[in-house]
């Protein structure tokens, strides 16, 4: 014998059989039934009605929990990023006027083969430092030979003269951090007729 099939407001559902010795009685479940066959079946589908609203609500309770959570874990993880970022940004403002240093130094020639040796090792060390920085995101603002660009130069004196401002010279580099500029680099300019 196949076992009985029930229609739900969510479909068919197959029903499966439960041997007498298994089944719950109406006691044990808190349940009082009528004598009445029609009356006992219409409490057990008013009852049945009840517990599936009370677990639509636990349910929607649950999905309001989870995304209450989900947003609380998006949230935190943006704020650790932010805080991360600005740490990283409060590190490399420090150590700008480090490179303006190194920069300023490695502008000598060397003369003597002492010189050579110390110049050899600055530049070595200023490298390695802006590699560094640039695995943290650090990028040194392009200057010579471009169009002047207000959003990452900072002229040092205007020239005279109509038509395309370029960078002439570089007095100190400028630096973007994850595409955001940190410092503009301070250029002189010149008009490219």
């Amino acid at each position: 014998m196949s076992d009985p099939t029930i229609e739900t407001p969510e479909g068919v559902v197959e029903a499966t059989l439960v041997e007498a010795d298994e089944a719950p009685d109406a006691h044990s479940l808190g349940l009082e039934l009528p004598d009445d066959p029609g009356a006992a079946i219409a409490l057990l589908l008013d009852e049945l009605r009840s517990s599936r609203e009370e677990a639509t609500s636990y349910l929607d309770d649950l999905k309001r929990v989870a995304a209450d959570f989900d947003n609380y874990r998006k949230r935190t993880t943006r704020e650790a990023s932010v805080m991360l970022d600005r740490a990283t940004e409060k590190v490399v403002q420090g150590l700008m006027p480090v490179l303006d240093s190194f920069d300023a130094a490695l502008t000598t020639q060397p003369q003597t083969d002492t010189e050579k040796s110390l110049y050899s090792g600055m530049l070595n060390t200023r490298e390695q430092l802006l590699s560094s920085l640039k695995s943290e995101g650090l990028e040194v603002i392009p200057t010579i030979g471009e169009a002047f660009d207000p959003e990452i130069h900072e002229p040092a004196g205007a020239p005279s003269g109509d038509g395309r401002l370029v960078v002439a010279q570089e007095l100190r580099r400028g630096y973007r951090l994850r595409g955001r500029v940190l410092r503009a680099a301070l250029v002189t300019l010149d008009v490219e007729t």
